[in-house]
């Protein structure tokens, strides 16, 4: 049986393992939304106020799942409402896929009604790859490499879908010359650091008087680790805003946040330290550390 490439595109993100999708409807995805109602069995479709909050709970889907955040939003006016949430994905590296549809494309280039040029719009945000289907047969290998780069590289990327695309028959791609083919699936890299580099970091540590731990996010999944470290080297430990639930503020030598909205305590950390160890974190130190010491970070 035939399906439409709006049919298609929820598949696929199915098949990458999306389950959640947050957007207000439109004309301009109105085969979009028809197709989501239809599977609805397969997706759980979060209906906004304001495209500007679909972004935002992307952005905080990616935070607290892991997963891939999805938004979702019509032409024109509602594609630039997405695009102050996509920019928190894109500071905080969340992975975050925005769907935009997009005037008929017998319209585009003639200033038609809610009709922008979201390519260029994009271009800053979702600035690793921003995908404009215009024949079915392409949105196979479009949906594959937003996902995939979305996800490989913590990135904010763009989809956009003509209204008059969505409803047609799905092509697969052909085997020839100027189609694409890809396929799902992507798995985290394990990076292990050169031996060289964990001997220097030790050396520094190990030398350390008062060493500080600035934990990130990046460190959710070695809690235990992070907690071992700063037992062994007696260190204090402050957190950067998205590592807020890595350690506790319980433990007594947890300092709370750091940053513009930081406790003083983080801050007394930060300036009074001579070796900082940020775990998982790509806060910007350095305007935290004493400007007259020789504070070393690892």
């Amino acid at each position: 049986m035939s399906q439409t490439v709006s049919h298609f595109v929820w598949q696929r993100l199915h098949d990458w393992g999306v389950r959640r999708i947050f957007g207000y409807p439109g004309d301009g995805i109105n085969g979009l939304i028809g197709a989501l109602d239809e599977m609805k069995d397969k997706f759980d479709f979060v209906q906004v106020r304001h495209e500007e909050m679909a972004a935002f709970m992307a952005s905080a889907h990616a935070k607290f799942t892991g997963e891939l955040g999805v938004c979702l939003a019509t032409s024109g006016p509602g594609a630039a409402h997405l695009l102050t949430g996509l920019y928190d994905a894109r500071l905080d590296h969340m992975p975050v896929l925005a769907i935009a549809g997009q005037q008929a494309r017998t319209a585009v280039g003639a200033h038609y009604q809610q009709e922008l040029d979201l390519t260029s719009m994009f271009k800053d945000v979702a600035g690793d790859f921003t995908g404009y289907a215009m024949v079915p047969s392409q949105v196979r290998h479009l949906v594959d490499r937003a996902v995939r780069i979305a996800m490989g590289r913590r990135r904010v990327t763009a989809l956009i879908f003509p209204n008059d695309l969505q409803e047609e028959t799905m092509e697969e791609p052909k085997r020839k010359h100027g189609h694409v083919f890809s396929g799902v699936g992507w798995s985290p890299p394990v990076v292990v650091p050169a031996e060289d580099d964990l001997r220097r970091a030790a050396e520094v540590l190990n030398t350390g008087k008062k060493v500080a731990i600035l934990c990130g996010a990046g460190c959710k999944t070695a809690i235990d680790e992070c907690i071992a470290v700063a037992d062994r080297l007696q260190a204090g430990a402050a957190k950067a805003l998205l590592g807020k639930d890595v350690l506790p503020d319980d433990l007594p030598w947890v300092t709370g946040s750091i940053g513009l909205l930081g406790t003083k305590p983080s801050y007394d950390l930060m300036m009074e330290c001579d070796t900082l160890l940020m775990l998982g974190s790509g806060f910007p130190y350095a305007e935290f550390l004493p400007k007259e010491g020789q504070a070393r970070g690892v």
